[in-house]
């Protein structure tokens, strides 16, 4: 599957439109449409992009991708729900460790 396909699948198992992707990165839905449509984009914006799919970019040796896939296949039962926000939270962990 290609990157272009990843996106437009990840986006669509989180039933988010392009254009809720598009305002949680601050682009325009036509830039994010580009990217599921083949674009080809700068490495910053594919980051930008996952970022508001709840995903990262990861660079994996050939060596190691079929290792990769066994264990995303082995966690798909104990993944967090894809609608998790990861930055919910993030400024009010540190005052929650100090008992604030």
């Amino acid at each position: 599957m290609s990157l272009h396909e990843q996106l437009k699948a990840r986006r669509r198992a989180l039933s988010l439109t392009q254009q809720q992707v598009a305002t949680r990165v601050g682009m325009t839905r036509q830039q994010y449409q580009r990217l599921e449509a083949g674009g080809n984009p700068r490495l910053e914006t594919l980051n930008q992009a996952a970022d508001g799919l709840n995903a990262r970019l990861m660079l994996i040796p050939i060596e190691k991708w079929h290792a990769v896939l066994a264990l995303l296949d082995e966690g798909q039962s104990s993944r967090p729900p894809l609608d998790v926000d990861p930055w919910q939270g993030l400024l009010d962990d540190e005052e929650d460790d100090h008992g604030q």
